[in-house]
């Protein structure tokens, strides 16, 4: 099978531009599900995580089928936190389906990665999807595309893109707007005109780089990858070209080809074609498999430095050890290494403490999605505040800063620009999008948009919509002003009743109901005050011998706040703690005894900060 009988081809969007929809369109009308066969939707969302959020997370791959020429297409995340992915499944293509909602137009992830796939060479195909959305704007969505076709700087060829305008949902394609579609045909006859074939031919010495690393249960360690020229085959004696140059020798074990969404063996593939394979356990992303004989080493895959850390540490609460499976900072270690392994946007780095490792990502719903797939497994840890990662140049300090994005009704114009101006984010551009709609454009420190979202959608009852992108890394720009409000930390170990939380209920927003343990140090609530302040939510009732006239009124409380794993993240205080469990998520303290933390204040106040319990200690 010569190149030519292939097309690689990556769909990148926007969160919710559909482009997960799209994929199961052309999977159907390829052919390749039985008549009575019955599938799921969003069938590339095989990811628990990916169905519950509607988000594509991790980048997966799958083929169709358009006469006999063989499409991979590798579906991509929309979302920037999860560019990783994105960043090393471009070095496996030939062209992108840039796909834009006709309502929303060009977004900031639309920008990052189409940024990144000019930048290769790749050739565009434009697909404005939802067209027959009652509120679309299609001319200007493309005129808006061309705009920033031009402001990437893209080359007169990338710039000779054509536009296929689709309702995935209705499963159409048409090359003209005012011209309904009857199903995908035309997309597949762009893909096929303007997608280059794969470079290489299959007489010339094997090489390979490996852009994902996966785990199977039967055969172990898998690399997959596209073979730039020469061909495959199990059993075949390879080497392994390492980021630095040195070469290690291997075999492959089981070789796998991509069938719609099926995995099959085969004796050989030819350069072109995708493929992954087992045999070489000690394979890493961005390595060159190679010919035995002549081995040449492709570029390695580099991947934009992350932006945000957090402190991951073994969990030493008092309720430590009642819900999850893995406990020990030996467990948390070989996860997070492990992890680091195929997140190649993962920066994973051991302290002093061997209890607490520092990791790094590009943003919070990387580091959230990381931390809630370790609590479905069975892990129980604490970790810290999120932090930007600072840099210093020629004696000044810098910080990352972000392009934000925010769709809003235009009677909240002035509450969000006052909200973004105090984190120090300065307006770019404005645009009127639709009736009583705008959006706004920030350059925002990232450590400005820590937390923003919530108060977004606070304000804006649920109709603000926002997304940022990384823009690189600028001076500081001063103090911005975290909580403004203190917190509500129980004062004992014990159970919250009814009568406790009651009579301090207008202290205050509290977090937990009647009946939940809690311990000293434990965040309780939100307090109405700037300053902390300590309650007793365990408190009883005393009883007495004399009948009270108000003993039969009902004691009523307000509906506690509940948090999500993100907005707990995005609540933390600098000298607080998220405990994570299985089945809990507990705000805390650093130092859970109150007389402790008077004094860490204090000696944080002589410039001596972020002291721990054991080191203040040793230090009293």
């Amino acid at each position: 099978m010569s190149t030519n009988k292939f097309r690689n081809i990556a769909i990148i969007a926007h969160v919710d531009h559909g482009k997960t929809t799209l994929v199961d369109c052309l999977l159907r009308q390829s052919g390749i599900f039985r008549e009575n066969q019955q599938v799921a939707e969003r069938v590339m969302d095989s990811n628990d995580l990916e169905r519950e959020r509607g988000i594509t997370i991790l980048s997966k791959n799958t083929s169709v089928r358009f006469g006999d020429i063989k499409i991979n297409i590798v579906d991509t995340p929309g979302h920037s936190d999860f560019g990783g992915e994105v960043e090393r499944v471009l070095k496996m293509v030939d062209g992108v389906l840039l796909l834009v909602d006709a309502f929303e137009g060009a977004m900031p992830q639309t920008r990052f990665v189409l940024r990144k796939a000019l930048e290769l060479q790749l050739r565009p195909i434009v697909v404005i999807n939802k067209i027959d959305r009652p509120d679309a704007r299609v001319s200007e969505v493309v005129e808006e595309v061309y705009e920033l076709f031009f402001e990437l700087e893209a080359s007169d060829e990338q710039l000779d893109f054509p536009v296929i305008y689709t309702s995935a949902k209705a499963g159409t394609a048409t090359m003209d707007p005012d011209v309904p579609g009857e199903n995908m045909k035309p997309l597949f006859e762009a893909i096929i005109e303007h997608i280059p074939a794969p470079p290489g031919s299959p007489d010339e010495p094997l090489q390979l780089l490996i852009n994902t690393t996966e785990y199977d249960n039967f055969v172990g360690r898998m690399g997959l990858g596209r073979i730039n020229r020469g061909t495959m085959s199990p059993g075949q004696q390879v080497n392994i070209i390492a980021h630095e140059g040195s070469i290690r020798q291997g075999r492959i074990g089981t070789l796998y080809t991509y069938e719609g969404l099926e995995r099959l063996p085969v004796q050989e593939a030819v350069c072109g074609d995708i493929v992954s394979f087992s045999g070489l356990d000690d394979i890493k992303i961005g390595e060159t498999v190679a010919c035995k004989d002549n081995p040449e080493q492709i570029e390695p895959i580099t991947i934009d430095e992350p932006t945000l850390q957090m402190s991951f540490m073994v969990n030493d609460s008092p309720f430590a050890g009642q819900d999850g499976k893995f406990l020990t900072s030996r467990h948390l270690r070989a996860r997070l290494f492990k992890e680091m392994e195929r997140n190649v946007s993962l920066r994973v780095e051991e302290t002093e403490s061997p209890d607490v490792f520092q990791v790094c990502g590009r943003g919070e719903l990387h580091l959230s999605i990381l931390i809630e797939t370790m609590r479905r497994e069975g892990f129980e840890l604490q970790v810290s505040k999120p932090e930007v990662i600072y840099r210093r140049e020629g004696g000044r300090l810098l910080e990352p800063i972000e392009l934000l994005m925010v769709d809003i009704p235009e009677d909240k114009m002035g509450v969000i620009m006052e909200i973004i101006g105090a984190r120090k984010g300065e307006m770019a551009n404005m645009i009127n999008i639709g009736p009583n709609q705008l959006r706004l454009e920030f350059r925002v420190p990232a450590r400005g948009l820590i937390g923003l979202r919530s108060q977004l959608l606070t304000e804006t009852r649920g109709h603000g919509v926002m997304s940022h992108i990384f823009l690189g890394y600028e001076p500081y720009k001063g103090e911005i002003k975290g909580r403004y409000r203190g917190v509500l930390i129980a004062m004992e170990t014990g159970e919250a009743t009814l009568y406790g939380l009651h009579s301090v209920q207008d202290r205050g927003v509290l977090f937990i109901s009647p009946g939940t343990k809690v311990y000293e140090g434990m965040v309780v609530g939100e307090h109405t005050r700037e300053h902390d302040l300590e309650i007793n939510v365990c408190k009883k009732k005393h009883l007495t011998n004399m009948r009270s006239s108000t003993a039969e009124t009902a004691v009523r409380l307000e509906e506690p706040r509940r948090f999500s794993l993100e907005e707990a993240l995005e609540y933390l205080g600098t000298d607080e703690l998220l405990e994570i469990t299985p089945q809990n998520l507990r705000l805390r303290k650093q130092i859970l005894n109150k007389h402790d933390r008077v004094k860490n204040q204090k000696y944080a106040q002589s410039g001596l900060n972020n002291i721990s319990q054991t080191e203040l200690q040793t230090t009293l």
